[in-house]
């Protein structure tokens, strides 16, 4: 069974930096798309930013020029660095990933999410 391992979450204050890191079971060769997402209270998960096999990126509009979303594919790892927090970039940050099984094939997996919370 695939697992997805995120960390790094904590407190910070507003105008802070964080690094999530999102550890894979599986080879990245298996992946076809990673990224973050995020869950504030009260809110739906939304997207905050992928990179598809490819390399292409694609970032949530509240968090470019921000966020960087980058892989280690020797360490099967995805990375999300966060410059200049904001209080409304808080919540429960969940990596996923497309794990690709054959030509017609595909499933989704999600970590267990790591917390973010950002202090004004």
């Amino acid at each position: 069974q695939v697992q997805l391992v995120e960390s790094g979450g904590g407190l910070v204050q507003a105008g802070g930096s964080l690094r999530l890191s999102c550890a894979a079971s599986i080879s990245f060769l298996k992946i076809n798309r990673i990224g973050w997402y995020r869950q504030a209270p009260g809110k739906q998960r939304e997207l905050v930013a992928s990179i598809i096999s490819g390399g292409s990126t694609n970032y949530a509009d509240s968090v470019k020029g921000r966020f960087t979303i980058s892989t280690d594919g020797a360490k099967n790892t995805v990375y999300l660095q966060m410059n200049s927090l904001k209080p409304e970039d808080a919540g429960i940050y969940f990596c996923s990933a497309g794990v690709v099984v054959s030509s017609e094939y595909q499933y989704n997996v999600w970590g267990q999410g790591t917390q973010v919370t950002v202090s004004s």
